[in-house]
């Protein structure tokens, strides 16, 4: 019998894994450069930290990985993690807590598409400032996933800013029981386009007036202050969550950072309160992130703003240009021992190699290399010869330093 993958899950190729490294490598230097501390979680985490108030929608929780975590006697239900903030959320709740926090991560998450056809396991990069709540947090986690972004060479990537207190705050305004509000809340956030159109059958007249605003996309910041008086005569409580939003929205704009509203925007986190951002490359999310003040204090975290993203480098590992990995990678040296008795010298040399920064690999069956630089090694003088199989020249060497000085100065023709 022909032995398979799982069905969801998929592996990655010695190429695919380049692009991975450069993608993960990339984002770490740059959560680093702004101030960031790496964390992680453990890939197993207790259900209920994902079925309290706040954390998933019920659309994403039909998705999770569960089973029983049996001791023999009792046992607790658990998950794979879905999801990568709420477990730093809890991380820093139980360990962290106290101040500003600053924190990212590179990690799996699992989500169950019962077709299949979709990865069932799927890598991230996340950071999470914690302990802030102004306008300058977000922008500042916006400016920070943008530069990641531009470091990995890609164009044409659109911002889409919505804000989860201002949805909430005009569905109260339907007349719905809490339930229903938080039905109609998490179908929007799902991206359920149905559900804007039921706003006007359930109550019309309310409808009439909410349904542009949550349907609006494109429109700027301009709209919003011609909308702001009479949204705020119908929905007084809105008028924080605009103020909210324009903050942010003008210190983008004070950054020159190009951005698109869209209220209705789907973004799939219940535990959202606040901004809520995703990147698009074309018709592609590669990413996505928001403010989520209410998640820390569900946890019993005392009353800690927060805010976040997460890039997805399933997809940016497939729209990384060729010429960047290339341009990432370190060049690799053939070492070639041409003599039982040159072994010991051989190793040696790709030890040194190593160190100055190459990828050095043993010749072990002498077949013919497509690198470009192979260098032989005997037990007698010459010791080293190395070979440019670009131009066919050749070049002899006596010490270790000598190989090196001339790889220096060949490779920079």
């Amino acid at each position: 019998m022909k032995i398979q993958r799982c069905k969801g899950m998929r592996d990655l190729s010695s190429a695919e894994m380049t692009a991975f490294r450069l993608v993960e490598g990339i984002c770490r230097d740059i959560c680093s450069g702004w101030g960031y501390q790496e964390v992680r979680t453990p890939t197993i985490e207790y259900l209920h930290l994902f079925t309290s108030a706040g954390t998933l929608t019920p659309g994403m929780l039909g998705k999770v990985y569960s089973f029983l975590d049996w001791d023999g006697w009792s046992g607790e239900r658990v998950v794979l993690r879905p999801d990568g903030t709420i477990p730093v959320a809890r991380l820093y709740t139980e360990s962290l807590q106290g101040g500003l926090a600053r924190l990212f991560y590179a990690a799996n998450i699992f989500i169950f598409e019962e077709a299949g056809e979709k990865t069932r396991e799927r890598w991230q990069c996340g950071a999470e400032l914690i302990g802030a709540g102004s306008a300058m947090a977000e922008v500042e986690l916006i400016a920070l996933s943008l530069e990641v972004l531009k470091k990995l060479g890609l164009k044409g990537v659109e911002l889409r800013l919505s804000h989860a207190g201002l949805i909430k705050a005009l569905l109260v305004k339907l007349g719905l029981s809490p339930e229903e509000q938080g039905r109609m809340f998490d179908r929007i956030l799902d991206g359920d386009a149905k559900a804007l159109a039921e706003i006007s059958r359930e109550s019309p007249e309310v409808g009439n007036i909410l349904k542009p605003f949550l349907s609006l996309k494109g429109q700027s910041p301009g709209f919003l202050r011609n909308q702001r008086a009479l949204l705020a005569r119908t929905v007084p409580e809105i008028r924080r969550y605009l103020d909210e939003f324009l903050k942010t929205v003008d210190l983008l704009d004070e950054l020159g950072m190009k951005y698109q509203i869209n209220i209705a925007s789907g973004a799939g986190f219940e535990y959202y309160t606040g901004i809520i951002f995703q990147l698009f490359i074309g018709k592609e999310k590669v990413g996505g992130g928001g403010r989520y003040d209410a998640l820390i204090p569900s946890m019993g975290g005392g009353d800690v703003p927060a805010s976040g993203f997460a890039l997805y480098l399933d997809r940016l590992i497939s729209l990384v240009k060729a010429e960047a990995i290339v341009g990432s990678a370190a060049e690799k040296v053939l070492v070639r021992a041409k003599s039982a008795g040159a072994m010991k010298e051989a190793f040696q040399l790709a030890d040194s190699l190593r160190g100055a920064g190459y990828i050095a690999e043993l010749d072990l069956d002498g077949k013919k290399s497509d690198l470009r630089w192979i260098i032989e090694v005997r037990s007698e003088a010459p010791v080293f010869t190395i070979v440019d199989t670009n131009t066919k020249k050749k070049i002899e060497a006596s010490t270790i330093n000598e190989v090196l000085k001339q790889l220096e100065g060949e490779g920079g023709d």
